[in-house]
């Protein structure tokens, strides 16, 4: 069964970095996109940053100039840079492969002083 598997999400203080992974068990990513989204609770799931097999990416406004997305296909993995987080980034992200429309189950980050 394919899956999508995140990690390195976690607790920082506002202006802190984390970086975010993305793997699949079972197969390689689609040939399609693989990007992020974020939820906070009681609100809907929003794109975050999104990256072609070709390594073109796009980006949420307020991802631009701090997130930054990258992806190893040698590895079907995907990365998820952040840096400057703000409180306001304090969301569980997870994993969205464009091709399967699999998505993950989520990593946490929390800003917080």
């Amino acid at each position: 069964q394919v899956r999508l598997v995140e990690s390195g999400g976690g607790t920082v203080t506002p202006g802190g970095s984390l970086r975010l992974s993305c793997s699949t068990s079972g197969r390689s990513f689609s040939v399609e996109a693989v990007g992020w989204f974020r939820q906070v609770p009681g609100q809907e799931r929003k794109f975050v940053a999104r990256i072609y097999r070709s390594k073109v990416a796009d980006y949420a406004d307020f991802a631009k100039g701090r997130f930054t997305i990258s992806r190893d296909n040698a590895k079907s993995t995907v990365y998820l840079q952040m840096n400057n987080l703000r409180p306001e980034d304090t969301a569980e992200y997870f994993c969205f492969d464009f091709g399967t429309m699999l998505w993950g189950q989520g990593t946490q980050v929390t800003v917080s002083s």
